[in-house]
This record gives C-alpha cells, structure tokens and sequence, in this order.
C-alpha cells in the first residue's frame, strides 16, 4: 500500500475504478497499480455526495475520523 487515499464521487464506481486501474486519470496514474477499494458512501442525492467529498477533501477532522474507523481495513 502507497498510505495515499483517492476521494472523488462518481455515479459509476465500476468504471471510476476501472480508469483508475488503467491509469487514465493524471492525479492518480502514478500509483494506479496500487489502488484498492476499501470504502465506500452512497447518496441518493449528488449534491450530498459532493458535500461530503468536499468536507473529506478539505477538512483534515472528516479524513481523520474516516481512517479510524478503517483502522483495521488500512492494516491489511
């Protein structure tokens, strides 16, 4: 594992991942071998999952508060 976290939202999680794994995305292709799922969130509404992206993105409490609840999905 790089330790790095890719956040983003998206309406097709297959594909995202996909494109990730195939390094078409520039801020990601230099780890794309690396990349794995371990968490997801899923909104009915996009404008809630661009609020919660943003407040993971730019509000460190949010990203730390997510990894301890991964603490044990981030160790393996």
């Amino acid at each position: 594992m790089t330790g790095k976290f890719y956040i983003g939202e998206t309406n097709n999680i297959k594909n995202r991942i996909a494109s990730h794994l195939r390094g078409e995305n520039i801020s990601t292709k230099y780890y794309s071998k690396y990349w794995k799922l371990i968490y997801v969130e899923i909104f009915l509404s996009k404008a809630d999952a661009l609020t919660r992206e943003k407040k993971l993105k730019h509000h460190a409490n949010g990203l730390v508060h997510l990894k301890k609840r991964l603490k044990n999905s981030l160790e393996t």
